[in-house]
């Protein structure tokens, strides 16, 4: 068995190390998808700026960050425990609610959507809504939306939103309301009396 001492010889052990982690690497790459979307939309308190849509199909959750200035947002979606929450950043106060399965896009169509831009333009359909009702009281125990939403609402007032059913009516809740632009697909509409005077900060 011949040997090489020179420094750019490989041993073997370390040969078979890099090829598992260049084998580990190409099968959890795909589990994890960033896309960063330009989104212009004048029509909504929230609706321009730049999006970040970070996607974990190991996790099941998806994340959407939307830098806008002092009107940035973070909306985490937790498909394994059926809760999304978004941070907004200027009002400091998280909300949370249950996910709506038939309105919210599933994680694999939400990855197809992003990444192939699907919707953009003239003459695409019309994004989908979302109202919510915002609780007076906050909530005590993040624990039991997971530890994702826990994470990303610790330290802050944290309040529950109920969905507020039938058609949306810019005319009741537009004063009362911070509406979220989720790329071209989804407008999510926070509103009630509770969080009247964060939005007025």
């Amino acid at each position: 068995m011949s040997s090489c001492s020179s420094p750019l010889c490989t041993p073997a052990d370390m040969k078979v190390t890099m090829l598992l982690m260049g084998l580990l690497g190409f099968f959890v790459a795909p589990g994890f998808a960033n896309y960063n979307i330009n989104v212009n939309d004048e029509g909504n308190v929230a609706g321009s700026g730049q999006q970040s849509v970070n996607i974990n199909n190991a996790h099941n959750v998806a994340n959407v960050d939307t830098n806008n200035g002092w009107d940035s947002w973070n909306s985490l979606w937790d498909y394994e425990n059926g809760f999304a929450a978004t941070r907004l950043f200027s009002k400091k106060s998280c909300v949370v609610h249950k996910m709506n399965n038939d309105v919210m896009p599933s994680l694999q169509t939400l990855d197809a959507l992003v990444k192939e831009q699907k919707g953009q333009g003239a003459g695409s359909a019309p994004p989908k809504v979302l109202k919510y009702s915002v609780n007076s009281n906050q909530v005590d125990d993040l624990n039991k939306f997971g530890q994702n939403i826990a994470g990303m609402c610790h330290g802050l007032p944290t309040y529950l939103a109920e969905e507020i059913p039938g058609e949306y009516s810019p005319t009741v809740h537009s004063k009362k309301c911070y509406t979220l632009s989720v790329l071209w697909i989804l407008n999510i509409s926070l509103c009630g009396s509770t969080l009247q005077s964060e939005f007025e900060k």
